[in-house]
């Protein structure tokens, strides 16, 4: 037996541009938080929660790197999510509640802006890209011959639109928890009697995200009876997370927490769609049997 050649992995020039890219993104983005911080004349409690969360999801971007590197077919759909929520997180926090925004703020927005649009361009428009990302996986392998790295067996891969309602689905329950967190503020101001309230929109957010793990798994199956389930969910989060927002938090607080989950419900929404008309939960037409050839009869 011959032994297996080893593969090396070579990387297009695209892709070590687009984790370039990402870094920067990352960066930018940290940065124009911390201005908009230094910069807001009535920072507050509501803002130190929302800059703390904007920090948390500027570290996605590193954790997109490491997807995009590994050549992860999932990293596409992972990129125009975090660049999409990315982009209202930032908006939220540069726009003050009152007077205009400061122009550093503006600015930084501006270049965060252009970065993530080339972001979502290369991840789906490069081919070098697309091909990195869809082809076969290399592993280590240890066999009598060696320890050798060889190619896995080529598996079907999830539509990219499935993958874009996977990935907005579980954000749902992250954006509802930052809201309860914001609303946190008002037991602070005294309101002890919103606290049934905030407990049962944070439980709600909590089941969100186990329901949305569960019907993730048949939706990436192809599951026909999942895409009602899914709509519905979307609808009850949407139901039930805006008017908490307009109760607890105001106009500001259902723009500013509202509008995050609105985009990434709709993106669901779309993808769902789109999965469906691509044929995904069409189930496959069975292969046609040939009659079996007539044997003859020996005596």
């Amino acid at each position: 037996m011959s032994a297996a050649v080893p593969m090396t992995e070579s990387r297009p020039a695209a892709v070590r541009v687009l984790a370039v890219l990402l870094a920067l993104t990352a960066l930018a983005t940290a940065s124009v938080e911390w201005l908009n911080w230094y910069y807001a004349p009535d920072g507050g409690y509501p803002l130190f929660v929302r800059t703390g969360w904007a920090l948390l999801r500027s570290l996605l971007f590193l954790v997109l790197i490491f997807h995009l590197w590994r050549g992860r077919h999932g990293a596409a759909p992972f990129g125009l999510i975090l660049a999409v929520t990315t982009l209202f997180s930032l908006a939220r926090l540069v726009v003050p509640k009152q007077g205009a925004p400061a122009v550093p703020g503006v600015i930084g927005f501006g270049v965060v802006a252009v970065l993530c649009l080339t972001v979502v361009l290369l991840l789906y428009r490069s081919v070098s890209v697309r091909e990195y990302l869809a082809r076969p996986k290399l592993r280590w392998w240890i066999s009598r011959d060696g320890l050798t790295r060889k190619s896995m067996p080529a598996r079907p891969q999830v539509p990219g639109w499935v993958l874009t309602t996977r990935v907005a689905v579980f954000s749902y329950s992250a954006l509802m928890l930052v809201a309860c967190v914001v609303a946190v503020g008002r037991l602070f101001d005294g309101d002890v009697t919103l606290l049934p309230v905030i407990v049962g929109w944070f439980v709600f957010a909590l089941m969100v995200s186990y329901v949305a793990l569960f019907l993730s798994i048949f939706l990436v199956k192809g599951k026909r009876w999942v895409r009602l389930q899914l709509v519905l969910l979307t609808l009850l989060v949407l139901v039930v997370h805006l008017p908490l927002c307009l109760a607890l938090l105001g106009v500001d607080g259902l723009v500013r927490d509202g509008g995050p989950l609105l985009v990434a419900a709709l993106l669901a929404l779309w993808g769902l769609w789109r999965a469906g008309r691509n044929g995904h939960f069409t189930p496959p037409a069975p292969a046609a049997q040939s009659d079996p050839a007539p044997t003859t009869a020996t005596r």
